[in-house]
């Protein structure tokens, strides 16, 4: 399985980790704190009992929410208190995923760095954003594995009849709604890129319009078996 692959799957487990009402409670809790938190805290501020506390702070920590640490607690005293306190702090700022795939802060990485540059160098924005999407495709890209990349990357390639690969989702299709010319023209630059790195020609990416799947699809390759 592939990191980004691994990494989908588990914002998936994180957002049904958080659909329990104890888990969310503590996550937010978490989250807010200042310092790491000790299960004793987190207990006594949620009105739980400590073992309640315990538990689904663990399971929060299993689906990739939260991080554990070991130090000695200030709050300690006594006989045991030399001993490292198990402590939490949060994995993630905020837990999103999507089904299919989408990959909107990719989006919002292109367009913001295309206005910085814009900004910077006096560059039309949309001369900066074709350059930096093609920059962030090749920096995607996989060398000699195009297809493997796109999957990676939520794009889903399946032959189709004319000899190619369609791309069934489109990973900025909100944002394609409101904006198409400006996201399809991103997507098609940071795709070329993609290719680029991968050995092949941007002329593999082909403009394909249309609703219910990506605007792009990948020609002049060798299809394999259909799914």
């Amino acid at each position: 399985m592939t990191d980004a692959r691994r990494s989908w799957l588990q914002r998936i487990s994180a957002i049904a980790s958080l659909d329990d009402h104890n888990r969310r409670a503590l996550f937010a809790y978490v989250r807010g704190a200042s310092d790491a938190v000790g299960r004793d805290e987190a207990a006594r501020a949620l009105g739980i009992p400590r073992s309640t506390a315990s538990f689904h702070l663990d399971r929060l920590v299993k689906d990739g929410v939260l991080e554990v640490e070991f130090r000695k607690s200030s709050e300690k005293a006594g006989p045991g208190s030399g001993r490292p306190a198990k402590l939490y702090r949060p994995a993630v700022d905020e837990v999103a995923a999507s089904v299919p795939e989408r990959q909107y802060d990719l989006a919002g990485d292109l367009m913001a760095s295309a206005i910085a540059r814009s900004l910077k160098g006096d560059v039309p924005v949309r001369d900066a954003l074709m350059d930096v999407a093609d920059r962030k495709g090749q920096e995607a890209g996989r060398p000699g594995d195009f297809l493997g990349a796109l999957a990676e990357l939520g794009y889903e390639p399946m032959v189709d009849d004319a000899g190619g690969y369609r791309l069934l989702n489109c990973p900025f299709h909100r944002l394609s709604q409101h904006h198409e010319e400006v996201v399809c023209a991103m997507n098609g630059a940071f795709l070329k890129g993609a290719a680029t790195a991968a050995g092949l020609s941007a002329d593999n990416v082909l403009p394909e319009p249309g609703t219910g799947y990506c605007c792009a699809r990948i020609g002049g390759l060798e299809p394999g078996p259909k799914n």
